[in-house]
């Protein structure tokens, strides 16, 4: 299947979840995503990793001192070889940095930051642990999808600091919506299947007032009926399933309001 020991340079690489309570969290994410768990422990303040047939595929946290009131969100890691360079870049580009570079001892190195529209993001070198071991199978993250409200300046600020090739697939106004392709994608990659994230110009009801974000979509074996068990979890459905070009996908909030999206591949 899917699975992975490194990630280009701007690929997103790694996910994970700040939510108050994590005993919560466990049981809809397991039943959601089928997931199992593996807390970290107290030294590495019950880092949780989420499993998918014993591999790491994302993690859930507590809020980290000071950050109790913060709303729970998905946090999306680009790959970076170098924390330190790449922070310099955001901040050439005119983003910000809001942490790092900081060593993970025994897993990596990592650093997070804000574009210029305002949209988090974090940046991992992995050492013993590279990202997410698996992708684009159920139980994955599949795709990142970047929400923004000025796609220009989205557009020229990450492709500043990773060097991303990038093409238009909408009208560039009705629809506009361009996929990213890292720098650096093996040569022997088909054309089309090094795309990684999706970058659209997203409308008010999408946003819901809050500032552009990163929105992550896992890929699940029936999108309908994992759909149907977050509602029965005590999560809530902002987009019910629908047919797309990739797949059966809908958007959903967990019971805390950490939004994401699921995603049942089409075959055949």
């Amino acid at each position: 299947m899917s699975e992975r020991t490194a990630y280009p340079d701007g690929a997103p690489c790694w996910v994970d979840l700040m939510t108050p309570d994590l005993e919560s969290a466990q049981r809809f994410y397991g039943a959601v995503m089928g997931w199992q768990f593996q807390d970290q422990g107290a030294d590495f303040g019950h880092y949780t990793m989420c499993l998918t047939r014993g591999k790491p595929v994302a993690a859930l946290m507590p809020p980290m001192p000071g950050a109790e009131g913060m709303p729970p969100m998905w946090n999306v890691y680009l790959a970076a070889r170098d924390v330190a360079a790449t922070l310099q870049k955001v901040e050439a580009a005119g983003g910000k940095t809001a942490m790092g570079p900081q060593e993970v001892p025994g897993a990596g190195t990592m650093g997070f930051a804000f574009d210029p529209v305002g949209a988090s993001f974090g940046l991992w070198k992995g050492a013993e642990h590279a990202g997410s071991a698996l992708y684009g199978e159920p139980g994955a993250m599949c795709w990142h999808q970047l929400n923004t409200t000025d796609g220009r300046a989205a557009d020229a600020f990450y492709r500043s600091v990773f060097g991303y090739e990038q093409e238009q697939i909408g009208d560039g106004a009705t629809f506009d919506y361009t996929v990213w392709t890292p720098a650096d994608t093996p040569a022997d990659v088909p054309e089309g299947e090094g795309r990684v994230v999706g970058r659209w110009v997203a409308p008010a009801d999408v946003l819901r007032e809050r500032p552009p974000f990163w929105l992550t979509v896992f890929a699940v074996p029936d999108c309908d009926a994992a759909t149907q068990t977050v509602a029965n979890a005590g999560g809530k459905v902002l987009r019910k399933p629908e047919d797309s070009p990739y797949g059966r996908l809908s958007t959903v909030l967990d019971p805390t309001g950490a939004e994401f999206s699921l995603l049942s591949r089409q075959h055949g």
